[in-house]
């Protein structure tokens, strides 16, 4: 069962999505907030797999509540979807590089919604639309963070083409179609690179891909 803590301080917003959520067989909403304050205080209380945050809150923001939820290795395993009422929010890249596995605009399909929650808990971001790769690439190409070549030091030259694809928005199936591997080979590459990488997940290393230039955001189709 997918545990779902819900943190958005509109009251009809979490009321639509607990209808949603609650119906599926594998899905179980366990707690609810309106502000950031309250999300870590009940995530301290119940262990959840994934919360809904939504980026504007009263008291404590979105922003500010992942960037502590992501440091804390007590709350941590929870992953966090970003929500946002417009696809180009000036906070949704900083979300992401604060540990939010990805983000979703509140208006999206229900299906995409019950997508989303499912792909976070198996590991993977929410970062397959073109929409939001584009976001993600110019954003980082804004950042005024020093670049991180250094870290890619560590790599393997194998290792740093398989970032790049990543970085592009590839899958792990089409990263071994191109590369001509197995795509559990392919998945492997992408693990131990982020273990090599230190980053949370899929997200943090695209965005890695662009911080350190190994990917442009001209390549984006």
């Amino acid at each position: 069962m997918i545990r779902v803590l819900l943190a958005d301080d509109q009251s009809l917003v979490r009321a639509g999505f607990r209808a949603l959520l609650d119906a599926q067989p594998d899905i179980e909403v366990a707690g609810e907030a309106a502000d950031g304050e309250e999300a870590l205080r009940v995530l301290g209380e119940t262990p959840v797999d994934v919360v809904l945050m939504d980026i504007r809150m009263p008291r404590l923001d979105g922003l500010a509540a992942t960037r502590r939820i992501t440091g804390d290795p007590a709350l941590g395993a929870a992953k966090v979807v970003m929500l946002t009422t417009f696809e180009l929010d000036e906070y949704v890249f900083e979300a992401i590089r604060s540990g939010a596995s990805g983000f979703l605009v509140k208006d999206t399909e229900p299906e995409e919604l019950l997508r989303a929650v499912r792909a976070v808990v198996a590991g993977d971001a929410l970062l397959s639309p073109g929409v939001t790769r584009r976001l993600i690439a110019e954003f980082a190409a804004r950042s005024k963070e020093p670049a991180a070549a250094d870290a890619l030091a560590r790599l393997t030259e194998r290792e740093r083409e398989v970032m790049a694809l990543v970085g592009i928005g590839l899958s792990n199936e089409e990263i071994a179609r191109r590369l001509v591997v197995s795509p559990l080979t392919a998945k492997t590459h992408v693990s131990r690179t982020m273990v090599k990488l230190g980053v949370r997940d899929r997200a943090q290393l695209v965005v890695l891909a662009y911080e350190s230039g190994l990917v442009r955001p001209g390549w984006l189709g």
